[in-house]
C-alpha cells in the first residue's frame, strides 16, 4: 500500500493537518455535522412526507412487532433488526405519522454519528460536503424515514470504517468498530461481511489483532440471532443461505450494472428489470461518482495519506458487488452503503478541484462544479417528486382496497391471498398467506380450510383468473384490483 500507514499519522500536504492535531481537531467543531444531519431530517419530513403509507417491504418488518395486523411471512433473506429498530413506537402504536417521524429524526442522529466517526481523517468541511452528497440523493432521502434495513447499513458501514481508521491512534475507537459492524449485521448479515472484508484484510497485513477481533465481535453480536434463527426456523444457516439464493433469484455471477442505472428513474424494484435507461441527466452521476473517487485516491496517494481514502473506496466496491454482479435484479437502495462510503473521498476531491494548495477557490473550476452539483441536486429532487408521488399512489391504493375487504365482512381475524396480499392484508388487518412463490407459507387446501374458521379472500388483478378453488368466489372490483371473497363471508356485495 503506497505511502504505508504511517502517513495517517504525519499528513503530507498544507491542506491536510496531522491527524494528532489537536488544533485540527478542535477546527470548525461538529456544527457542521450537526447542521448537516438536521437538514437531512427536515428534507425527509417535508419532501417524503410522514403520511406516505408503510411500503410491502415496510408492511413485513413492522408487522413482525405491530399490533396492526399479524406478522407476516419472513422469508429467509431478511433480518430481524428493522423490525427491532421500530418496536419502541410501532409495538405500542399504528400511527404511520408517528412512525415516519421517529425514523426521519433516528436516521438524522445516525448520519451526524457516522460522519462523527471521521472527525480527525478529514477537515470537518470535507466531512460536512460529504455528508451533504450522501444525504442529499433522493434514493437517501426517500428511505431514511423507512423501516428498511440499507440506509442502516450504510450509515453502520460509513461508521465503523471510520473507527476502523481511528483505532490506529486511539484504540478506543474500536468500540465503534463493534457498534457499527454490529449495526450492519443486525440490519443485513450479508451485506456486512461484503463492507467488513477490505478491514480484515487491513487488519489481517497490519498485524492488528485489536481490529480483527472488534470485527469478528461486531458480526457475531449482530449476526448471532439471525444465525440461531436459521437453525430453529430454515433448517440450518448452509439451507437459509440456500433459501435466500432462492428468493433472490438464484445468486452468482450475473450483470446488473444496467439494472441499477435503470432503477435510479425511480423504481424502487427492478424486477424484472426491462424497458429503457432513464433520461442521461437522471445517470450522469452515477457516472462521475467513480470518475471523482479515482481523483480522490490520487490525491490522496500525492498527499501521503492513501489509507484513509482507499480503505473507504474498498468498502463501497465491495459493498456494491452483490448488487452489480451476484443479482438479477435491482433496487437503488442496495447501493446506499457503497454511496456513503464514497461520499467523503469525493467531497475531498472536490475541494482539491475547486481550491488551491493555499486554500483559495480557483473561479473558473468552483463555478463549474457548483453549476454541476446545482444541476445535480436539481434532478435528484424531481426524481424523488416522482418516486414519492407514485409511492403515495399505491399506498393508497392498498389502502382502499383493505377498506373495501373490510366493508365486505373481510375483517381481523381473516385471511388474505394472491395479488399483493402481503402489503393489503397488513392494512387491512388480515394475515398474508401465499400456497406459490417466494412468500409461501400455506398450502391451497390450507387455504380453502381457513374458510371455515374466518373470512378468507384473495386478489387478482383485474379481469385475473383466481386459483381453481376460488373460481366460484363472488367477486368484486376493488382499487386496481379484483377482490373473490369465500361465500362464507357475510355483507360481500355483488357478484
Amino acid at each position: 500500500m503506497a505511502h504505508g500507514d504511517s502517513a495517517l499519522l504525519v499528513g503530507g500536504d498544507r491542506r491536510t493537518p496531522s491527524v494528532a492535531s489537536d488544533v485540527f481537531r478542535r477546527a470548525g467543531g461538529s456544527w457542521p455535522l450537526a447542521a448537516v444531519a438536521a437538514a437531512f431530517t427536515l428534507a425527509q419530513l417535508v419532501l417524503v412526507r410522514p403520511g406516505l403509507g408503510l411500503g410491502w417491504d415496510e408492511t413485513v418488518y413492522v408487522s413482525q412487532v405491530g399490533t396492526q395486523a399479524p406478522a407476516a411471512f419472513f422469508s429467509a433473506p431478511r433480518a430481524r433488526g428493522v423490525s427491532l429498530l421500530v418496536a419502541p413506537v410501532a409495538s405500542w402504536s399504528t400511527s404511520t405519522e408517528l412512525l415516519r417521524v421517529y425514523l426521519a429524526v433516528l436516521s438524522g442522529l445516525g448520519l451526524f454519528l457516522a460522519l462523527r466517526a471521521w472527525r480527525g481523517l478529514f477537515p470537518v468541511r470535507v466531512l460536512a460536503v460529504g455528508g451533504a452528497l450522501f444525504a442529499s440523493l433522493w434514493i437517501t432521502v426517500f428511505y431514511g424515514p423507512q423501516a428498511m434495513p440499507n440506509y442502516w447499513v450504510a450509515v453502520g458501514g460509513l461508521g465503523a470504517v471510520g473507527c476502523f481508521l481511528r483505532a490506529r491512534e486511539n484504540p478506543r475507537f474500536l468500540w465503534g468498530v463493534v457498534a457499527g459492524v454490529c449495526l450492519m449485521a443486525w440490519m443485513r448479515p450479508t451485506d456486512a461481511v461484503w463492507v467488513t472484508l477490505p478491514l480484515f484484510v487491513v487488519a489481517a497485513v497490519g498485524r492488528s489483532i485489536r481490529s480483527a477481533v472488534a470485527l469478528v465481535a461486531g458480526l457475531v453480536a449482530g449476526g448471532v440471532q439471525w444465525v440461531i434463527e436459521a437453525y430453529t426456523s430454515y433448517g440450518g444457516l448452509a439451507a437459509r443461505l440456500h433459501e435466500g439464493s432462492r428468493v433472490q433469484g438464484g445468486l452468482g455471477p450475473q450483470f446488473a450494472v444496467d439494472d441499477q442505472l435503470r432503477s435510479l428513474g425511480g423504481r424502487s424494484l427492478c424486477r424484472p428489470c426491462t424497458g429503457p435507461l432513464p433520461d442521461p441527466a437522471v445517470m450522469a452521476w452515477w457516472a462521475v461518482l467513480p470518475l471523482l473517487a479515482a481523483v480522490g485516491l490520487v490525491i490522496a496517494v500525492r498527499a501521503r495519506r492513501t489509507r484513509v481514502s482507499l480503505v473507504p473506496l474498498a468498502c463501497a466496491a465491495t459493498a456494491a458487488v452483490p448488487y452489480l454482479f451476484l443479482i438479477g435484479y435491482a433496487a437503488p437502495r442496495f447501493l446506499l452503503p457503497a454511496y456513503a462510503l464514497l461520499a467523503i473521498p469525493v467531497a475531498d476531491a472536490l475541494f482539491h478541484l475547486a481550491t488551491t494548495p493555499a486554500g483559495r477557490w480557483r473561479p473558473v473550476a468552483a463555478v463549474l462544479l457548483a453549476i454541476g452539483l446545482t444541476g445535480h441536486l436539481a434532478v435528484q429532487y424531481v426524481v424523488l417528486e416522482r418516486t414519492v408521488k407514485r409511492a403515495t399512489g399505491h399506498h393508497r391504493d392498498w389502502a382502499r382496497t383493505a377498506a373495501e375487504l373490510n366493508r365486505l365482512g373481510v375483517r381481523r381475524p381473516c385471511l388474505l391471498s394472491g395479488h399483493l396480499s402481503v402489503p393489503v392484508a397488513y392494512y387491512a388487518g388480515c394475515i398474508s398467506a401465499a400456497a406459490a412463490g417466494h412468500n409461501t407459507n400455506i398450502t391451497e387446501s390450507g387455504i380453502v380450510g381457513a374458510t371455515r374458521r374466518m373470512p378468507v379472500a384473495v386478489l387478482t388483478r383485474p379481469g385475473g383468473a383466481p386459483p381453481a378453488y376460488a373460481r366460484d368466489w363472488p367477486t368484486v372490483p376493488a382499487a386496481g384490483m379484483d377482490i373473490h371473497v369465500a361465500p362464507n363471508v357475510s355483507g360481500h356485495g355483488p357478484t
